[in-house]
């Protein structure tokens, strides 16, 4: 008997920035998927030099034009400054490539609807990198909710303290970054919360945004570095969000979503400050069950998920599409547009 040969084929990427976070998604998608890097686009000799040590036979682009007008690439994976996603994600797309982005898709919610026009019209398929819901420790938490092990939920509690902050200046800029702790940290926990309660319709924002202690009027000078935002829900559930950037947390990070339901609670937390360890609890009463504790090496997983989906079927994902746009509204309503 002739032995099959395997169908999958091996994917053609091309990587649009590779600084830290570029190149760790770019890694863990060479060693943990049938994908190649083929082409990379960097300004930067020093991360290029370093990118180059995980992909050794991809050729350099000088742009991401050159980069898009690679016939051969099955997708482009991109990891650069805020303010270039939609744009560069929308010719990407145009030139018939699939894309995995970086957050924010775009820095408005009109942005981001002209992203999913783009995947709607080329047919391609389109992730955005919302890492966290791809920790072991998340998984849990949304299984138990789904399942309905904690009942009927009507109050989540987010928080995201960095007591660093970006080190980079753009970050600060609203013009290339969309916004402050809210569009860096807060999105990542608005997408938890929405996509756990399946993306319920919001009735109600109150925001309360601050830089430097003093309540945030402009955004034309400073983005907020701390957040105050209430949420309520078209089923009436509360949705508090506290983030922010610099404050003195006593840790390097606070990192927490709790659930509460009618028949108990769940949480995803991180442990002991850190930025990578997280653990899952269940609640009942005074009660507390562990689900899930680290270690976990999920940082890059989101891009593996991609590049499984984009093997299996690289087209259009109308449901992935919607929740982009829902989470994006919220985001412009928490700024006030």
């Amino acid at each position: 008997m002739i032995p099959t040969q395997p169908t999958n084929k091996e994917l053609s990427l091309g990587f649009l920035g590779v600084g830290w976070i570029g190149r760790n998604r770019m890694e863990a998608i060479l060693k943990n998927t049938k994908a190649r890097a083929a082409a990379i686009t960097e300004p930067n000799s020093e991360n290029l030099d370093a990118a180059k040590k995980s992909a050794k036979n991809a050729i350099l682009k000088s742009s991401p034009e050159a980069l898009f007008a690679e016939e051969d690439l099955d997708g482009i994976v991109i990891a650069t400054p805020s303010a270039m996603h939609a744009k560069q994600s929308m010719d990407a797309l145009k030139s018939g490539k699939a894309v995995f982005c970086q957050k924010p898709l775009g820095r408005t919610a009109e942005e981001v609807k002209q992203v999913v026009e783009a995947s709607r019209n080329a047919d391609k398929l389109l992730a955005v990198d919302l890492s966290y819901r791809y920790t072991k420790a998340f998984k849990a938490v949304y299984d138990t909710i789904q399942k309905g092990e904690i009942g009927e939920i009507f109050a989540v509690d987010l928080t995201f303290h960095n007591a660093y902050g970006p080190d980079k200046e753009w970050f600060y800029d609203i013009k290339k970054s969309g916004g402050g702790c809210v569009m860096d940290l807060g999105i990542h926990l608005v997408d938890l919360a929405l996509w756990s309660l399946d993306f319920p319709e919001i009735k109600a924002v109150r925001s309360h945004l601050f830089h430097k202690g003093n309540k945030l009027t402009s955004f034309e000078e400073h983005v907020e570095d701390f957040a105050s935002v209430n949420l309520t829900s078209e089923k009436d559930q509360v949705i508090n969000l506290e983030c922010s950037w610099h404050v003195s947390a006593g840790k390097d990070a606070i990192i927490e979503a709790t659930f509460y339901g009618t028949k108990g609670g769940a949480s995803f937390k991180n442990v002991n400050g850190s930025f990578y360890d997280f653990k899952a609890e269940k609640y009942h009463g005074t009660q507390t069950e562990t689900l899930v504790n680290p270690p976990d090496e999920w940082s890059g997983r989101a891009g593996i998920v991609w590049v499984e989906n984009l093997l299996e079927n690289n087209r259009f994902d109308e449901k992935s599409a919607t929740e982009f746009i829902k989470t994006a509204l919220v985001i412009d309503r928490i700024y006030g547009k």
